[in-house]
């Protein structure tokens, strides 16, 4: 194999992706990854109509349309009276209008897919990055077992709690949003009578940190819900706990009957906090750059995370294609100046948490095309 030689650090949907797209474009990749053996964690992944059409090319698009769920409408509902304010047609309405539908997937059968798109050698398990050092022809790794690697190139695709990120801009936290997200899944036998399971429907409260998201997964088998509540602070250990489904219940009482039908067929909850950071004023140094949750932690309330970073790994990728060791930095600039207005909008928009509450008006979002944006 030709071209740079690339390390990716972090093997989730943004490294996975970047891999794949860099090796279409000719370069030597290797991604490290910390964890040392993959276990079906997680739950859902919402791939809207700009993430589908950019894992299309990427070579997965036919494998994930096998397990997931096509939503049928994005619906808004109020929380309290569940009059319906927006109701947005996707499945083979969105296909139509943007080149993708929206699939609903959970996020092992997305991982699995990208992971089966790369030869077994070029994915290291087990390695935990602690370091970069660059300048302006090279980058070295360092790893938690004391070994250390040069490239051409390295890529933070390692997520909010990025050692990239740390090593080239130093420390920094997160700030806590003050809400606490919920995560459950029930079967969709178990509420035959429940509206709209077909569909993306969001319940908003009156305070905007009370939500209430539903949507399919597993081809329509199983129906997963995300909420959140307001919290004060977080101070219990661990990034991801078990939730008490009563509490979760309690918060709703007054929104109305179906929403808390939703919630009364959840058995078991997982609950987390929500953390954000403000939009970076530059991504790169040296040989290296970010992409994803690393560059840009969003809240979830557009369904956008896992598309940014979709969407950053073709771009990325896009930017290097017939790149050398003498035009790296052009190369990389190409890609902030593209990369970098798109994921602050939809950063601040969603955390702003009003997207298509009432309008129905999703093209800038869905419609955008990482494959043939240009680039300057």
């Amino acid at each position: 194999m030709t071209g740079l030689k690339i390390a990716i650090c972090g093997g989730g949907i943004g490294g996975l992706s970047a891999a794949i797209a860099l090796m279409q474009v000719g370069h030597d990749v290797t991604v490290f990854e910390k964890t040392r053996a993959f276990n079906r964690v997680g739950a859902d992944i919402n791939l809207t109509p700009n993430a589908v059409f950019a894992v299309d090319r990427l070579g997965v698009g036919n494998v994930l349309r096998k397990t997931a769920a096509r939503p049928t409408f994005r619906i808004s509902r109020d929380g309290e009276t569940g009059e319906e304010t927006s109701r947005l047609p996707m499945s083979s309405a969105a296909e139509e209008k943007y080149g993708a539908p929206q699939l609903t997937i959970h996020r092992a059968d997305l991982l699995e897919a990208l992971r089966d798109r790369l030869p077994a050698d070029r994915l290291q398990l087990g390695k935990a990055v602690s370091g970069v050092v660059t300048d302006d022809t090279s980058a070295t790794v360092t790893f938690d077992d004391g070994s250390e690697q040069a490239f051409d190139l390295v890529v933070g695709a390692d997520g909010i709690h990025s050692a990239v990120r740390t090593a080239l801009w130093g420390q920094d936290h997160p700030k806590y949003t003050g809400m606490v997200s919920y995560r459950g899944v029930f079967p969709r036998e178990t509420a035959p009578d429940l509206p709209d399971l077909d569909a993306f429907t969001k319940w908003w409260g009156e305070v905007p940190e009370k939500q209430i998201v539903v949507f399919p997964l597993t081809g329509g088998k199983e129906i997963f819900v995300f909420s959140t509540i307001p919290q004060s602070d977080w101070s219990e250990e661990g990034w991801t706990l078990p939730g008490d489904v009563e509490d979760l219940r309690a918060a709703y009482q007054n929104f109305h009957a179906d929403a808390r039908s939703i919630l009364d067929h959840l058995t078991d909850v997982t609950r987390s906090a929500l953390h954000v950071r403000d939009p970076m004023t530059q991504w790169a140094k040296g040989r290296a750059t970010l992409l994803g949750d690393a560059a840009h932690p969003m809240v979830p309330f557009m369904a956008q995370g896992a598309c940014m970073a979709i969407e950053d790994a073709v771009v990325l990728a896009r930017a290097l294609d017939g790149a050398g060791n003498d035009t790296v930095s052009e190369a990389l600039a190409r890609y902030e100046e593209e990369r970098k207005p798109r994921t602050a909008q939809i950063q601040e928009s969603s955390l702003a948490n009003e997207w298509l509450k009432k309008g129905s008006n999703a093209d800038w979002v869905y419609g955008y095309n990482a494959w043939n944006t240009p680039l300057k």
